[in-house]
């Protein structure tokens, strides 16, 4: 009976280290960290493993990397992903000169006898500067927004 007992826990002490027996967290990390790496849109990607849950963060240049990362740190043996990467915003957006507009804008001003004045145009925006005469401001500020510029910066200097 006394050896009925002890190779039946022999036999469950067997069974359950081999169920326990899959590969360590740090084996895990070290997988998930190659396939990170394999991949340059993933590769800046850190993992963490504890108890067969990886978690991976750090930052990506789009969702689909985002995406990726996780499929890539799901190797065999982790049990689930907690995906903590973040999406890197993207780059602003350089302004853009719009001739067009400024030659309207400056031919408008020229038309009512305003050409002193220094346009900028950016993304519709129409920036003024120079120095003009206070009796002549409204009538050119008119002229400019004639012009449907999408808004107007007045940087002049008003004189008396």
């Amino acid at each position: 009976m006394k050896s009925r007992v002890s190779i039946v826990l022999v036999t469950v002490a067997v069974l359950f280290a081999a169920a326990c027996g899959g590969k360590s967290d740090a084996d895990l990390k070290s997988a998930a960290e190659t396939a990170l790496k394999g991949d340059p849109a993933t590769s800046s990607v850190t993992v963490e493993v504890t108890e067969g849950v990886a978690t991976i963060s750090g930052e990506v240049a789009d969702d689909g990397a985002k995406a990726k990362a996780e499929t890539a740190a799901k190797v065999e043996g982790v049990k689930s992903v907690t995906n903590n990467v973040t999406v890197a915003p993207p780059p602003p957006m350089a302004s853009a000169e719009d001739p067009e507009m400024k030659t309207k804008v400056v031919d408008a001003l020229k038309a009512k006898g305003c050409g002193d004045i220094d346009v900028e145009v950016k993304d519709g925006t129409a920036t003024l500067r120079g120095n003009i005469k206070q009796a002549k401001l409204a009538e050119c500020m008119m002229a400019v927004q004639e012009t449907k510029p999408k808004n107007v910066v007045n940087q002049l200097k008003v004189e008396k």
